[in-house]
């Protein structure tokens, strides 16, 4: 009975604490912000506290380096991936016409008088893919301003977060000293062992597939501006940003740069082959050595649980699920791989305490 009385406690400790953030999902974005943002900085903190400085005058250091950071960004970066964004979506209606028009060429030659059928087929999609993209657009929008800035507005974050961020900074190792304090004594060592293995799985994501998504960015970016694709800033900040999910990422932002790049360079081949390139070799960049070098194998995550995650957490949640989805389902594979551990050690496995031969 004892053990059913801790299963029930903790299970209504979860109930409630998702209660509880399903209520306040609305105003919890600067506090999760702040909260990930610290988790990444902490490290940075302990170096700087290592070498003398107090760790007070560390979090100020690294808040006020993170602030000049971020207004570097907004004013360079930002208007740019703007207007980027802004001529997209005015583009869209007729890069899908132009689009349309090379299938319908390159069809009339092939489907001889089967294409007229193929005709009528093509312009449902495309209509259906003009009102998705309308309807989407729309979604996004709304999302954004109900989510984020009803309550609070860009403003709002700007101020909020960076406080929330140093003053969990400056009380980093005295917090974790409390929850520590906290922890139901028998069971203590083993919560201890399971959340070093939470820690080295989130900050495998946090800190090295953040670390991955930045130079992915970067080089998608730079690469495709570089080659004179339209909207190549935009596609490859959004390809990097989404390289969180592996491979997802990497094939949404093959499929629209090849897309707009047929539309742009077409009949000319070369252009359209440097794209593909391109991504080619930003995959072969991540699998071969920065996921291995500064990921590792830690997180352990399929990418089907990824995904699955990441639809869960945003519609439960909205953009704050989205923000925590990837972490709490690398903790949630720790706890299961510990519960099947436990599974496979017990006599409901091996029946009776009869253990396998082999």
């Amino acid at each position: 009975m004892r053990v059913e009385r801790q299963v029930l406690f903790w299970l209504s400790a979860l109930v409630a604490a998702l209660m509880l953030i399903g209520l306040l999902r609305d105003i919890l974005l600067p506090f999760v912000a702040g909260v990930i943002l610290a988790y990444f900085l902490n490290p940075a903190a302990d170096w700087l506290e290592r070498r003398g400085l107090p760790r007070a005058w560390a979090s100020i250091v690294i808040v006020a380096l993170g602030a000049i950071a971020l207004v570097t960004v907004l004013v360079l970066l930002v208007p740019l991936l703007l207007s980027q964004a802004q001529q997209f979506a005015l583009a869209l209606p007729s890069e899908l016409d132009r689009i349309r028009g090379l299938v319908e060429s390159w069809a009339r030659d092939r489907l001889g008088p089967r294409f007229p059928e193929f005709e009528e087929g093509l312009a449902r999609a495309s209509k259906s893919a003009a009102e998705n993209w309308a309807s989407f657009a729309g979604w996004v929008a709304s999302s954004i301003w109900s989510r984020s800035l009803a309550l609070f507005n860009f403003l709002s974050l700007m101020l909020i977060t960076p406080l929330v961020v140093f003053y969990l900074l400056v009380d980093w190792h005295p917090m974790l000293g409390k929850l520590d304090g906290w922890l139901p004594r028998e069971h203590a060592p083993a919560i201890r062992r399971l959340a070093t293995e939470i820690n080295d799985a989130v900050s495998a994501f946090i800190r090295g597939q953040g670390l991955v998504c930045v130079i992915l960015g970067m080089f998608y970016a730079v690469s495709l501006s570089a080659i004179g694709l339209r909207y190549g800033l935009l596609i490859g900040i959004a390809t990097g940003a989404l390289s969180f999910v592996p491979f997802a990422g990497w094939a949404l932002g093959l499929m629209t740069a090849t897309a707009l790049a047929v539309v742009q360079f077409w009949p000319e081949t070369a252009p359209i082959l440097i794209v593909v390139g391109i991504f080619l070799a930003g995959q072969g960049l991540d699998a071969a050595f920065l996921s291995p070098q500064v990921v590792g194998l830690k997180i352990g995550l399929h990418p089907v649980w990824l995904i699955f995650a990441l639809f869960v957490f945003s519609y439960l949640f909205g953009f704050v699920g989205m923000l925590v989805a990837v972490p709490v389902a690398a903790a949630v594979g720790v706890l299961v791989r510990h519960a099947l551990h436990l599974y496979l050690k017990s006599s409901v496995y091996h029946g009776g305490g009869q253990r396998d031969p082999a």
